[in-house]
């Protein structure tokens, strides 16, 4: 299962890329090891790129010599990739002389663990990641263990959706690995190297000698072969205990099991795609995971008949599960949707785990056929935006009431009451929805993000739906439970007010909600803004403590908002309402330059929700994700001064 080029040999179960004998020459050697089989690093046909994470152990032993060469290299690079002439010493085997420094000739992208400076190095001992040349696109110095041949651990990791190459090294003696990164590196692989490439480890000496021994390899990835055979996804970590009981069977036998426990470990911790879930939800604990077969038969088929709504990523459908005679809502992801797969993936990580009685239930999963489906309770009142906007039924005001209290107690769960600060980043009222009784349920958890309840705010992948989105999010990127608060404010005002956050066909002082409402605020006016709908039939003090609270929870500055508590002890009159300016402030920030943020809105027409169960559209804005540029990430290697 392994591949040798050149001085490269498995010698007492481990790989040695170079020469090791002490009664031979180890100067000028050069060695490859790579994975005999093919890997997809993305798909010609849909152009998904894989997500991929290598764990591996190596010693760079240095004889105790105070001088020593040259590195090692893990490297990803065509099929008909060969050890170059000429590429010993500082070249590490990857590049030829005449290429080593022309980008245009190469297409290979490796991680190198340099321990000798030549000219084009920044350091003697650093770590670079290489983009088809010698000179790394970026680096950090490392304070080693070469000398004393020490044991090293590194993590080499891709993020397809970050485009994010990242290296994790530590001498640690018991390692473990968190997702940090000690160097990074934003890179299209996808422009870079084919579809299929090999993956392997190369290293050389020079004059100088060093031993370069790899102790142990694992290597996963997302993207399945072209055969679907999920087993596929995880070859390397069992093809290389296979390479090397070459040993002798018991030998390998002892491998076999070391790497498949590994694997299953690693998988669980790193990956986090649905192979993992599989393990995740299996206990019996959370909702349970439903059959493909199991979901057609209780959505008949998924019929248009039984369709309830349709979302950005995917169709939501009435389903009978037969077995329980238990009505259900079924969302199907579009195939081929990227995002519709990450979104499933985070739904299942966090709603699963969250238990209240203003949140939409996740009853099970199913990831089969290349589908990925969600069952959820049903709820026959569907959506709050499908009576407030659509008609479907006129809510009377202490509904309408309960359903701001409800949705105020769910995100009270959410921010402060959970073991972890949930941000939910996309609450709007096609997102609540109604059961039998019109108790408001919480859903969509596809943006949701789990944050340390120490800490506030966090720069992420802009998302959400323009019209609730505070302003810091756009301009900043950072989503944060004070933004959920602005977005709990806007909902709070369509519901007092029976209108969405934005009119385009309304008078130009009507068009934005916000600013409407609060201009009527300031004159003394505000419950002028109240539903027609309504016929005056409601209780003053209350709606107009909504609507007051609402406003306050949109103000522009995150730092004046209300935190959730604050907000249900206003709407219970156990605490004094706030005295806002009579002017909606302008806000204002720092914003990022245009390049930073690319938007890419969906349909206007629909934006429903993943539990979205009403038929129709509401028009209310549309649901939008961006990028925002955070820059490589900060080394967090040892620094200081080799003592070479």
């Amino acid at each position: 299962m392994i591949t040798f080029e050149k001085d490269a040999f498995i010698s007492g179960g481990k790989l040695e890329l170079t020469k090791n004998k002490l009664d031979d020459s180890l100067t000028q050697s050069v060695g490859r090891a790579s994975y005999a089989q093919p890997v997809r690093l993305w798909d010609a046909k849909t152009m998904e790129l894989t997500d991929f994470i290598t764990h591996f152990s190596f010693v760079i032993n240095a004889l105790n010599n105070s001088m020593f060469g040259d590195g090692l290299s893990f490297f990803i690079a065509p099929l008909e990739s060969r050890i170059p002439s000429n590429s010993i010493g500082g070249l590490l085997g990857l590049f030829s002389p005449e290429s080593a420094l022309k980008a245009s000739l190469n297409k290979i992208v490796a991680v190198e663990f340099d321990s000798f400076q030549n000219s084009w190095d920044p350091s003697d001992n650093h770590v670079g990641i290489n983009i088809n040349s010698i000179i790394s696109a970026t680096n950090v110095s490392w304070k080693s263990s070469i000398k004393n041949g020490k044991t090293a651990n590194a993590w080499v990791c891709y993020n397809s959706t970050t485009q994010n190459l990242s290296v994790f090294l530590t001498y640690a003696d018991d390692p473990v690995f968190g997702g940090n990164s000690s160097l990074s590196y934003l890179i299209n692989l996808r422009t870079i190297l084919p579809e299929w490439v090999r993956v392997g480890f190369s290293a050389s000496t020079g004059r100088l000698v060093e031993l370069h021994t790899i102790h142990s390899w694992s290597f996963y990835s997302t993207l399945e072969a072209e055969n679907g055979n999920r087993k596929n996804r995880v070859p390397l970590a069992i093809g290389l205990a296979v390479g090397l009981g070459v040993l002798g069977f018991g030998l390998g036998l002892l491998w076999f099991f070391y790497w498949r426990k590994g694997a299953n470990d690693q998988r669980k911790k790193y990956l986090g795609d649905d192979v993992c879930m599989d393990d995740e939800f299996g206990k019996g604990t959370g909702p349970r995971r439903f059959t493909y077969r199991e979901l057609t038969r209780a959505t008949n088929n998924f019929a248009e008949e039984g369709k309830l709504g349709e979302g950005g990523f995917g169709g939501v459908y009435k389903g009978l599960l037969s077995e329980s005679n238990t009505e259900t809502a079924v969302k199907r992801v579009s195939k081929g949707s990227k995002q519709g797969k990450k979104e499933y993936i985070s739904e299942v990580r966090i709603i699963s785990r969250l238990r209240h009685r203003n949140l939409v239930q996740l009853i099970g999963w199913c990831h089969e056929q290349g589908e990925f489906l969600l069952v959820y309770e049903y709820m026959p009142n569907g959506s709050l935006d499908s009576h407030l906007f659509r008609g479907k039924l006129m809510l009377t005001w202490p509904v309408r009431h309960k359903i701001a209290l409800g949705l105020a107690s769910a995100l009270l769960y959410l921010h402060e009451e959970w073991e972890q600060r949930v941000v939910h980043r996309d609450i709007k009222s096609s997102n609540i929805m109604l059961d039998a009784n019109f108790n408001a349920k919480l859903g969509d958890f596809g943006l949701a993000r789990l944050v340390d309840h120490e800490l506030g705010s966090q720069t992420t992948v802009l998302a959400g739906t323009m019209g609730y989105l505070a302003p810091e999010c756009v301009t900043t990127g950072k989503a944060s439970k004070e933004s959920d608060v602005y977005s709990f404010g806007v909902v709070s005002l369509e519901i007092a007010c029976g209108r969405k956050p934005v009119e385009p066909m309304a008078e130009p002082t009507k068009v934005r909600l916000v600013e409407w409402v609060w201009d009527l605020y300031g004159k003394g006016q505000i419950l002028e803004a109240v539903d027609k709908g309504l016929c005056a039939e409601f209780d003053e003090q209350q709606i107009e403590c909504l609507m007051i609270v609402g406003l306050w929870g949109c103000h522009p500055d995150s730092t004046i908002r209300p935190s959730i508590k604050q907000v249900i002890n206003v709407l219970n009159f156990e605490a004094p309402l706030p005295s806002l300016p009579s002017k909606l402030p302008v806000p204002m920030y720092f914003a990022p330059p245009v390049d930073m943020c690319r938007f890419s809105y969906t349909s206007p027409g629909f934006t429903g929700s993943a539990t979205d169960q009403t038929r129709g559209s509401s028009g209310s804005g549309s649901t939008y994700s961006s990028t925002t540029s955070a820059g490589s990430a900060t080394a967090l290697l040892n620094s200081g001064k080799n003592n070479r």
